[in-house]
């Protein structure tokens, strides 16, 4: 006889505040997970990357060497290398265990947005206002990118990468998703772009716009109207989206000091989760569990669903 399946437990959505951190870093431009959700990265105004142990608090090391304030950053697969990128046009590869910078490239005409690895950790991709992506192979000793992406006609203000895709977002309005394997560019028009992301399944592709709407798009059709999601503010900053460890809910920043989750499916609000008074400027989700950091002013806040309990010194 065949047991029934037992009913997978409804989704929880974080919002007990654990933990604040302090940076100490002026304004937190970015706030970002590693690969396996136990530590994340600080991006700040006063030209510092730092990492930390967020459920414990404790900072655990400050990488020093851009020359302007950090925009965003990124770990690798084996959380043995970091990258990042800032106002100095600089992107930078770390180790992370001394701290050291490994290779710093050059070559962008403005201030870097974004960075992320591919899979293997063997390429960093960049995107920068001066309208293009840079493609710098950590390996060589080449000093010029090993390929350009140049088909934004403004800022690039999101880049994402998946095993064989790249999916960017520019403040021309264009989501544009390369796919690697096949050699084509997929191209969507939304409006102004402030973030775009993959859905942990791959299947579809979510982006946030300065009409304070997200939209989510079915990867394969495209035709399909995409599923919109509304109720937060976004018309001024770049701000953070992305969407919960199982799939089932829509996160974003927004201007108002809350963060807003929306039912995937639905589209209807679920949860607005008062951060604070100010600008939420960026978010990070934990992969693999309802876990939430946010960051606002000088401060992260770290963020877990109301049956968690901290383990000891954790909490």
């Amino acid at each position: 006889m065949a047991f029934p399946e037992p009913k997978p437990r409804p989704p929880e959505l974080p919002q007990k505040r654990l933990k604040t951190l302090d940076c100490g870093q002026g304004a937190v431009r970015a706030v970002r997970f590693n690969v396996d959700g136990n530590y994340c990265l600080t991006c700040g105004s006063d030209k510092t990357l730092k990492l930390w142990n967020p459920l414990r608090g404790t900072l655990l090391r400050t990488y020093s060497g851009h020359g302007y304030e950090v925009l965003d950053a990124a770990g690798s697969f084996d959380n043995s290398s970091l990258c990042s990128g800032g106002g100095d046009k600089a992107v930078v590869l770390w180790d992370v265990a001394s701290g050291q910078v490994v290779r710093k490239f050059r070559g962008h005409a403005g201030k870097v947005n974004t960075v992320q690895f591919n899979e293997e950790a063997t390429v960093i991709l960049s995107g920068s206002i001066d309208s293009s992506i840079r493609c710098w192979d950590c390996r060589s000793r080449r000093p010029e990118p090993v390929q350009t992406l140049d088909e934004a006609r403004d800022g690039v203000s999101s880049v994402k990468v998946s095993d064989h895709e790249v999916l960017t977002g520019s403040v021309d309005g264009r989501m544009r998703r390369y796919d690697l394997r096949m050699g084509q560019l997929f191209s969507d028009y939304t409006g102004p772009i402030t973030c775009t992301c993959f859905s942990r399944d791959g299947q579809c592709t979510l982006v946030s716009s300065l009409d304070s709407t997200l939209r989510l798009l079915d990867k394969d059709t495209g035709e399909l109207p995409p599923i919109l999601y509304k109720g937060h503010k976004n018309q001024e900053y770049k701000l953070d989206c992305c969407l919960s460890e199982r799939d089932t809910h829509v996160v974003s920043c927004s201007e108002d000091g809350k963060v807003f989750f929306w039912d995937l499916v639905e589209g209807a609000l679920a949860l607005a989760l008062p951060v604070g008074h100010g600008v939420v400027q960026s978010l990070a989700y934990h992969p693999t569990e309802p876990c939430l950091l946010t960051a606002m002013g000088g401060s992260v806040q770290c963020w877990r669903e109301e049956t968690y309990e901290a383990e000891d010194g954790a909490g």
